[in-house]
C-alpha cells in the first residue's frame, strides 16, 4: 500500500455530509486526527462558497492552512484568510444563452450572485438547492436583466429522466463548457475546462503536493474528474450506479461514515505501518 498520502479531498453533499446535511461525529473526529498528523483536508463541492464556509470552519481548515474548492471548481479559496486564489466565471453571453437553452428545452435554470440564488421560477428541485445552501432566493421576472454580471456557474433542474435527455443536447450545443451531474436532478454548467480536477491540479501546484499523494472521495458525476485525477480515487457506497467501476476503492456510504473509513485505512495507519517496516 502507498503510504505517502498528504492531501484528502472531499466532496460534501452525499459524501462527507450525511442525509441530514451534517458532518457526523465520527467523520469529524477522524478528519481532525488526520489534520493533526499533517494531512491537508480540502472540501471540493458544487456548492457556492457561502454554503461551504461554515463546514470549513467547523473542521478548522483555517487553523490548518487549508483550502476549499467551490462551484464545481469555479473558485479556489484559501481558508487562512478566506481569500480567492482562483476564480473562473461564465460570461454574461454564456449565461444568457444558457437561459435561452433552458427555456427551449423546458427545464428550470438558476445561477448565483454573491449571496443569493437567482431564478425566474420555483420548483421542488430549486427548493432542494435552497434548503442545502441556506442562501436567500431572488425570484425575478427578468432573468437576463437581473444577471448582468459574470456568474461562476449555473444549474439546470428538472426530473432526472428529462435531464438525461437534455445533457447530450447541451454538450453538443456548448462543447466549450463543462457539464456534469451533481445530483440526478442537478445538471451543472461551468466555464471551459473548469471541473474539480482542474482546480485541484492548481492547488497541487500551489501546495507542492503531487497527484499521487492525493486521495479524492466523492459520489457523483461532478466528482469523477477528481476521483480519476487523484492517486487514490474513492467512492462512498451510495455512488451513482453507473460510476461504481470508475474508482480505485469503494467505502461505506455517506450515512455510515465512509470518510472516516478512508482516514482510518489510508491515512492514520501510515504511522503504524512505517513503524512495522
Amino acid at each position: 500500500m502507498y503510504l505517502g498520502y498528504k492531501m484528502l479531498v472531499l466532496d460534501m453533499d452525499d459524501t462527507l455530509l450525511n442525509d441530514d446535511h451534517i458532518i457526523s461525529e465520527r467523520n469529524k473526529e477522524m478528519l481532525m486526527k488526520a489534520q493533526e498528523e499533517g494531512i491537508k483536508v480540502v472540501l471540493a463541492s458544487g456548492r457556492p462558497t457561502p454554503a461551504m464556509l461554515s463546514f470549513a470552519r467547523e473542521l478548522e481548515l483555517d487553523r490548518f492552512g487549508s483550502y476549499i474548492i467551490s462551484y464545481n471548481g469555479g473558485t479556489l479559496i484559501d481558508m487562512a484568510d478566506e481569500s480567492v486564489v482562483f476564480s473562473q466565471s461564465l460570461s454574461v453571453n454564456n449565461i444568457h444563452t444558457l437561459y435561452d437553452f433552458a427555456n427551449e428545452n423546458n427545464v428550470d435554470i438558476i445561477t448565483y450572485s454573491a449571496d443569493s440564488i437567482i431564478s425566474e421560477s420555483h420548483s421542488k428541485y430549486i427548493q432542494v438547492e435552497l434548503d442545502i445552501t441556506k442562501m436567500s432566493f431572488d425570484q425575478v421576472t427578468d432573468f437576463k436583466g437581473a444577471v448582468d454580471f459574470e456568474p461562476i456557474k449555473c444549474i439546470m433542474l428538472e426530473e432526472p429522466s428529462k435531464l438525461q435527455e437534455v445533457k447530450p443536447i447541451l454538450e453538443s450545443k456548448f462543447p466549450e463548457l463543462s457539464v456534469s451531474f451533481s445530483k440526478p436532478f442537478f445538471l451543472e454548467v461551468t466555464q471551459t475546462g473548469i471541473d474539480k480536477a482542474a482546480t485541484l491540479s492548481k492547488l497541487a501546484e500551489i501546495t507542492g503536493i503531487k497527484r499521487e499523494e492525493i486521495i479524492a472521495v466523492g459520489n457523483a458525476g461532478n466528482d469523477l474528474s477528481m476521483v480519476e485525477y487523484a492517486g487514490l480515487g474513492v467512492w462512498v457506497d451510495n455512488v451513482t450506479e453507473e460510476l461504481r467501476h470508475k474508482a480505485d476503492v469503494i467505502v461505506a456510504s455517506n450515512n455510515d461514515d465512509g470518510v472516516a473509513e478512508v482516514v482510518e485505512k489510508y491515512l492514520l495507519k501510515q504511522e503504524m505501518s512505517l513503524e512495522v517496516l
